[in-house]
């Protein structure tokens, strides 16, 4: 799968700009879950199969399978929804970072071992950090620049040669670095300012936008600030507010229920 064209495909065929994130934390499961060894693949198996057909892409965090030894399930996962859903992109939140023959390692694992269509990377340790990724052909390469969370403004909003670095970043990602086409960007909804500026810089290259719902960040804003052209170039992320609509059995449809209604709310401003 090349992740931006399945991504360009995705936003057309099912008229939406959300993303699912899997964030799955087992002390927020429904009890009948609560004894299956399993429970972290069929807690988010339930939660893609519900609303696959209302999303964009899926955005399973690796840390919260990793925690609890079930990076197996996470492989099962990503297969799942490969088998179950073609064409629905899977981006691994990974946020990985660093250099050389590790950096390799880290791709391989990404794209080899779970099989996902995109990984986030940190960008800080330069291109050289990043090449691995790119060897991959048609896989995402989702960069940090501008993150939702308040303390991104110690680093990302210091001044270099007359510029933030959070601008840096993005123009490095929209020029030199994306020579295959295959780069994208984070920035949060919570910086609806910033994710105007960047949009101004990069043209229509895809972003990665994080912090909707538990986060707090405004859809209209969100979307105003950062959409492309051709009325679309987003990926908005909400995890915890679908994943944990519902406590009960009926956890799924409740999931649904609040993915269309964000998917719909996020179109109203397009």
């Amino acid at each position: 799968m090349n992740f931006i064209a399945a991504l360009r495909s995705a936003w057309k065929e099912r008229n939406s700009l959300l993303c699912v994130g899997l964030d799955p934390d087992p002390a927020r499961f429904p009890l009948y879950l609560a004894s299956r060894s399993d429970a972290i693949f069929n807690f988010c198996r339930t939660i893609v199969d519900s609303t696959a057909d209302l999303v964009c892409c899926f955005k399973p965090q690796i840390a919260y399978f990793a925690a609890h030894r079930a990076e197996d399930q996470l492989e099962a996962l990503i297969a799942h929804i490969h088998t179950m859903h073609p064409g629905t992109p899977v981006i691994l939140d990974a946020k990985r970072g660093d250099i050389g023959s590790t950096a390799e390692q880290y791709a391989i694992e990404a794209f080899e071992r779970y099989r996902a269509d995109a990984v986030t990377v940190n960008p800080y340790l330069g291109r050289d950090s990043l090449e691995p990724y790119f060897a991959f052909p048609g896989k995402g390469v989702i960069l940090l620049c501008r993150t939702s969370n308040p303390g991104g403004s110690d680093l990302q909003f210091l001044e270099v040669g007359g510029e933030r670095l959070y601008e840096r970043v993005a123009r490095l990602a929209s020029g030199e670095w994306n020579a295959n086409g295959q780069c994208a960007l984070v920035v949060g909804a919570t910086f609806p300012n910033e994710l105007a500026r960047v949009r101004a810089l990069i043209g229509d290259m895809p972003l990665l936008v994080p912090g909707i719902g538990a986060q707090g960040g405004d859809v209209e804003a969100a979307v105003r600030a950062g959409i492309s052209s051709d009325r679309a170039g987003l990926i908005i992320n909400s995890s915890r507010a679908i994943l944990y609509a519902g406590t009960g059995q009926d956890h799924a449809t409740a999931a649904r229920s609040v993915a269309l209604a964000t998917r719909d709310l996020i179109n109203r401003y397009r």
